[in-house]
């Protein structure tokens, strides 16, 4: 009987993968549901076992069983191992997924699953420590901290009880390694997971997932369950997040496994002396505890031979947005940012050209193709007003609108913000406000809105249209020009000069700028602290889209 392999991953079923293994099934073949290989274009993905190797097809539709068994089908890809967009990865910590069942123990075995925690326990505690700081193992999460480091301290803390703590709350747009992992190779991260345990003296762990992620939930849950025996004496549990954006910050996640509301808690002290239930606690994100099995089971060297400069190691590079090939593509630290994007991705799906690449999730800066030489590096992305967060890349064409990409990262910071500080429960607030007027000046400089004047009969037809006396919409956006701060802005556009309208455009785009700053070094976490990083660099790269005196030509007055 034709043995074929088939993602259950929750993109591939989203793309069809379920009827696809339906149709197999209903033809006499043994299906195997297995993770994604990570290349989203080639999904649904069916690899058969034949005598030369696993032949994979895709995408596939339920109609091509008989074309796919034959042989035959069109979209026969071959050996997926040798595709491009696969031979150039360096798979330390995805290895596994796409090609076994994920919860069958025993294929998990055989592929060198439970050699680290193994190699781990006939080790002394300190000896693990040690290994893992060798490795140069830095959080994969997006703070860059030296995972080792933080396992001392926890190692070092005198207490009667510890935990480990997985930040599963994967909530940056365009990102998917963590679900990618939990739900095509749980038992890489329970191995990871065991071994932090025996390294720190921690009897339990809890994987924190929000609750959008369904299968990784399912997954995980029947994976602890049958890896009992594996890791015991250390025991596991999932804790499900109700989704909040906050709550991927370790303080906020702790409070909320601990049944609170989930809030930034001030600092000291640290989680590492005084986290989950007062107790010392070290928290990592899925991808940094998943790479732990590798530097165990293959030594700290293997993994730090690979890597640029300070960042050692493999990242799963996750590319999204408007790119032709999207998906995951794990590769050692010092590519650069352009290769990621042209070469891997393939340019925009689109066919247009490249306007701009947002790196690390929503927080994460903008960067021009002029920037596109700067290598994937904790270090050079800071030098270049950037971070690599978890590893997200979304790509945008020449169609984008830059303004109103920095209006989404205040807005999004408004919506998700536990509120607890000041810089971001206002100043996000005030951010979209502020570029509300820029938005709105920018299309009065265009004569896009040139009547639009600050005088009775103009006022009383906004107020008629907003339905709120003193505020004029425009464009669906509810700009709020009558309020205080834009009185300079209704003098310009009141008077149609040009060079007034590029002094109040500058007034506003200044007053943005001090903004982010209050914001950046004023907030109590990386919400607010991180929200400038891409308002800053669309005003910085692509300042044409805000409409300065800088930006448009002007004219007499």
């Amino acid at each position: 009987m034709t043995r074929v392999f088939i993602s259950a991953d929750m993109a591939s079923v989203a793309l069809g993968a379920d009827a696809v293994a339906d149709a197999f099934a209903g033809a006499g073949c043994t299906v195997v549901r297995t993770g994604s290989r990570g290349l989203f274009a080639i999904e649904p993905l069916v690899e058969v076992e034949t005598a030369e190797g696993r032949m994979g097809y895709g995408p596939v539709g339920p109609d091509d069983v008989a074309a796919v068994l034959a042989g035959d089908h069109a979209n026969r890809l071959g050996a997926i191992d040798e595709l491009p967009f696969f031979a150039k990865q360096q798979r330390f910590t995805f290895a596994r997924c796409g090609v076994n069942d994920p919860l069958d123990l025993s294929a998990y075995a055989a592929s060198g699953g439970w050699a680290g925690l193994q190699a781990a326990r006939a080790m002394s505690p300190q000896a693990v420590v040690d290994a893992v700081k060798a490795s140069g193992l830095r959080g994969r999460g997006g703070a860059g901290f030296p995972t080792g480091i933080k396992w001392q301290t926890v190692l070092a803390a005198e207490a009667d009880e510890k935990f480990i703590v997985c930040n599963a709350d994967e909530g940056d747009s365009g990102t998917f390694a963590d679900r990618m992992l939990m739900e095509g190779d749980p038992y890489c991260l329970i191995e990871g997971m065991a071994i932090a345990g025996h390294a720190v003296g921690a009897g339990h762990g809890y994987i924190y997932i929000r609750s959008e992620y369904p299968f990784a939930i399912r997954t995980m849950e029947a994976a602890i369950l049958r890896a009992a025996r594996e890791i015991a004496p250390f025991t596991l549990e999932v804790r499900v997040g109700a989704g909040a954006y906050v709550c991927g910050e370790e303080t906020a996640l702790l409070d909320s496994i601990e049944g609170k509301r989930g809030q930034v808690r001030a600092k000291p002290p640290l989680p590492a002396i005084a986290g989950l239930f007062g107790k010392p606690t070290v928290i990592n994100n899925v991808l940094s505890l998943a790479a732990v099995p590798f530097i165990l089971e293959k030594g700290a060297d293997a993994y730090a031979a690979v890597g640029f400069g300070r960042s050692r190691g493999t990242m799963p590079v996750q590319l999204a947005g408007n790119v032709k090939h999207g998906g995951l593509f794990e590769i050692g630290f010092g590519i650069t940012l352009g290769e990621l994007v042209e070469e891997i991705g393939g340019g925009t799906a689109s066919g247009r050209p490249v306007r701009a690449v947002q790196v690390g999730g929503p927080l994460g800066a903008y960067f021009p193709p002029s920037r596109f030489d700067t290598p994937f590096d904790y270090e050079a992305f800071t030098a270049a007003g950037g971070l690599i967060g978890h590893a997200g890349i979304t790509v945008f064409d020449d169609s984008v609108d830059m303004a109103r990409m920095a209006r989404f990262a205040m807005e999004f910071c408004a919506v998700e913000s536990c509120g607890k500080c000041t810089p971001c429960r206002i100043g996000s607030t005030r951010g979209v406000e502020t570029i509300d007027r820029i938005i709105a000046g920018r299309h009065a400089k265009l004569a896009v809105i040139p009547d639009l004047i600050r005088d009775p009969a103009s006022s009383s037809r906004a107020d008629k249209e907003s339905g709120i006396p003193g505020q004029a919409r425009d464009d669906g956006m509810g700009m709020r020009l009558s309020s205080p701060e834009g009185e300079g802005l209704l003098a310009a556009l009141g008077s149609r000069s040009p060079l007034r309208l590029d002094r109040a455009q500058d007034k506003e785009i200044g007053l943005l700028r001090d903004l982010c700053d209050t914001m950046k070094y004023g907030s109590l976490c990386a919400l607010g602290g991180f929200t400038p990083y891409p308002v800053l660099s669309a005003l910085d790269y692509f300042p044409e889209d805000f409409g300065g005196a800088a930006a448009l030509p002007e004219a007499a007055e």
